[in-house]
């Protein structure tokens, strides 16, 4: 894994991880808080918690998947 984006890649991995956790963090509260009743919503919420932790992994390590397959990204 080597280092295969800038500086304005890795800020906005890290924003979008950063909002991702956010976002899961309030659906569990909404779960949690009986708003949305069925057990089903943890599913997602372990989506977008993953998705934005690995956002954030590939903030700090200056590393993209999507690039490493070959595709070009704009940033």
């Amino acid at each position: 894994m080597q280092c295969n984006i800038g500086a304005k890649g890795k800020a906005a991995r890290l924003k979008t991880g950063i909002l991702a956790i956010l976002f899961a963090v309030s659906l569990a509260i909404l779960v949690l808080t009986g708003v949305l009743s069925s057990t089903l919503w943890w599913y997602p919420v372990a989506a977008i918690a993953f998705g934005g932790a690995f956002s954030i992994f590939e903030a700090r390590a200056g590393w993209c998947v999507i690039r490493a397959m070959g595709f070009k990204t704009p940033l």
